[in-house]
């Protein structure tokens, strides 16, 4: 120990901090949600049934078996093969040249463009994440702004914060639906706002199904938002990586999932200017491959992210994996459908818990793997969510941005005894024991068809 505080107190002072600025600028950021609640010590029945039950990592748990099952099967049978050229630098960089083919047909089958997207429109990264980086760098510089509607993900502001430099410029819906073309309004006077503050706002980005609230955005207000882009002279980002991700509520007058790509930009918008985000880690439940592409007909722009993309090249043996996913065509559709069941299953054993203990949530979403609910009447300071936590109920406290505090995300794509487990130390926590024992006692009787979530 003597040994290693000397060594640290010598390496201060040949690389004193203030040499790390960069670096550590983010780490000292005091951010609620940078790192996902409960840390290593995450809830197992058997092995640590008094670990902590995450609702705030967006992780689809429910068909993950059944991609387990898929690559050990087809390896056998020489479908998923490791080729040698999977350990060489040009298997996978950027996507490599199979995968942007396998994925242009996937989009091009399911996504339903105005005009098929090309292999070379295609470059592929380590996540999304890397994604979000490279594009934020590419299109605008330091101190310019990303603009989005909240609530929205959280993370965009590290996402295209900490290396880019960008800040995300948030626009108040007040009271006008943020999936009607009238949000419109709203998205230009936060543009002028951030021009007067001297924030000069490169793009737009929306996540479509949403992401807290599980909805999709009709063709209309994509349109609108497309020509609001075009008249400001900035991007439009579409981040689709839940497209697939819709299912059956009962409700009949949802939309379901359009893609920006899907438009006819034709008086709209410079196809130039409208850019998507997909990858495999929602749609495909693979969260550890882990694969994110930019789709763009922008030529500039792609050779400027591939500038940058031998710092988050994706691995060979992802590459592999992902392409004998795409390629099985028969597989895709029976594991989107069976994903598509599942996901609706858990959202319905979930509200009717919700509905009965008087938690209230958005319940006008047809996709995603949660939902956006208000805790606000028993936490109403928007971080206070250590008495959660400390009852072993992890959530992201403020981490959508919303308009008004104590709303929280909560995913529900987890196995049933983790969600049943989960949603008892909610209620209970949130002072409803007697209701939380009457609620899950009487729900547990409307058990999933599938009994795996039995």
């Amino acid at each position: 120990m003597v040994f290693l505080s000397l060594l640290v107190t010598r390496s201060l002072e040949l690389f004193p901090i203030r040499n790390l600025a960069r670096g550590t600028t983010s780490f000292a950021t005091v951010i609620p949600w940078r790192f996902a609640p409960g840390g290593n010590n995450l809830y197992d029945k058997l092995t640590n049934p008094s670990g902590v039950i995450s609702f705030g990592t967006a992780e689809n748990g429910l068909v993950q078996d059944e991609l387990e099952v898929f690559v050990a099967q087809n390896a056998c049978a020489h479908h998923v093969r490791i080729p040698s050229l999977a350990f060489t630098y040009r298997y996978s960089t950027m996507g490599g040249l199979r995968f942007p083919i396998a994925m242009a047909a996937h989009m091009n089958e399911c996504f339903k463009p105005y005009r098929p997207i090309e292999p070379s429109q295609i470059l592929t990264g380590s996540a999304l994440t890397s994604i979000h980086e490279m594009v934020g760098m590419s299109l605008a510089d330091p101190g310019d702004g990303i603009l989005v509607s909240r609530p929205i993900y959280g993370r965009f502001e590290l996402d295209f914060g900490n290396t880019a430099g960008l800040s995300i410029v948030y626009t108040d819906n007040e009271g006008i639906d943020p999936f009607s073309p009238e949000i419109v309004h709203q998205y230009q006077k936060a543009f002028d706002r951030s021009a007067a503050d001297g924030v000069k706002v490169k793009a737009i980005l929306i996540v479509n199904p949403h992401n807290p609230l599980g909805r999709c955005y009709p063709a209309s207000t994509l349109a609108a938002l497309m020509k609001f882009c075009q008249q400001n002279c900035i991007h439009m980002i579409s981040d689709e990586v839940y497209a697939l991700s819709v299912y059956d509520t009962g409700a009949t007058d949802l939309p379901t999932f359009t893609s920006a790509l899907s438009i006819d930009p034709t008086g709209l918008i410079d196809v130039e200017r409208l850019h998507i985000f997909y990858g495999m880690n929602k749609d495909f439940a693979a969260a550890g491959l882990p694969l994110g592409s930019l789709i763009s007909r922008n030529e500039l722009l792609r050779k400027a992210v591939a500038a940058n993309m031998r710092f988050h090249s994706p691995s060979g043996m992802s590459i592999a994996i992902g392409i004998a996913i795409l390629e099985d065509r028969a597989f895709v559709k029976r594991f989107i459908a069976l994903s598509r069941q599942r996901l609706a299953e858990c959202r319905s054993f979930t509200t009717q818990i919700l509905d009965r203990a008087e938690i209230k949530y958005s319940g006008y979403g047809n996709a995603g793997f949660f939902l956006y609910v208000d805790l606000s009447p028993w936490l109403p300071v928007k971080s206070n969510t250590q008495n959660l936590l400390d009852a072993g109920v992890g959530v992201h406290p403020c981490e959508e941005h919303g308009e008004i505090p104590g709303h929280f995300r909560l995913v529900f794509s987890q196995d049933r005894d983790t969600l049943t487990e989960g949603l008892r130390r909610l209620v209970h926590t949130l002072g409803k024991h007697r209701v939380g024992a009457r609620v899950l006692n009487g729900v547990k009787r409307a058990r999933c068809t599938d009994d795996r979530l039995g």
